[in-house]
């Protein structure tokens, strides 16, 4: 099964230090765990996920990930894919639940809570945080203003060792 190349377009709503509900501004602590294949199920266009989460999950190079409440991990907040090379974790992939998106979501900090677990395991896996992605041309600087990345070619992005140490701070206690 080929790849599809995707560019990352997902807009980092707030850095927030959990993910936080948007009327009442409660934070509630979060999980990211590896998705299952029981989860496909969920994620799919019909319940209005804009990319084939099915296809992703099935690539053999790729870890999609869940983010999901601490105490409610049956709904899923958001997803992300990754890949890990011989010096950094690869982002391919990244969406906010369909409820998490436009004016009436539920949830902010859902993209920063996502990519700051992808900088946490470039750390754990010995790559100092290093994470790379490819971004839409349109969202570059938001990338630059808001995650602290670096255009480093073309689209090419990446979050080095002091950018994702920022990350981590924010969303990760330990």
């Amino acid at each position: 099964m080929k790849a599809k190349e995707y560019h990352i377009e997902i807009e980092i709503d707030k850095l927030t230090r959990s993910i936080e509900n948007i009327i009442t501004g409660d934070s509630f602590p979060t999980e990211v765990t590896i998705l299952e294949n029981a989860d496909l199920q969920l994620i799919t266009k019909m319940y209005g996920w804009r990319f084939d989460w099915k296809a992703e999950f099935r690539l053999p190079d790729r870890d999609v990930y869940k983010l999901t409440i601490r105490n409610n991990l049956s709904v899923i907040q958001g997803l992300i894919s990754l890949t890990e090379t011989t010096d950094h974790v690869n982002m391919h992939l990244i969406e906010s639940a369909p409820f998490n998106i436009g004016k009436q979501k539920v949830y902010l900090g859902v993209p920063g809570n996502l990519i700051a677990f992808a900088c946490r395991l470039s750390f754990h896996r010995g790559y100092e945080g290093y994470v790379s992605f490819t971004s839409k041309s349109n969202l570059i600087e938001h990338y630059i203003n808001t995650l602290g990345a670096k255009l480093v070619g073309n689209q090419l992005m990446i979050i080095d060792t002091i950018a994702a140490s920022k990350l981590i701070n924010k969303y990760f206690k330990d």
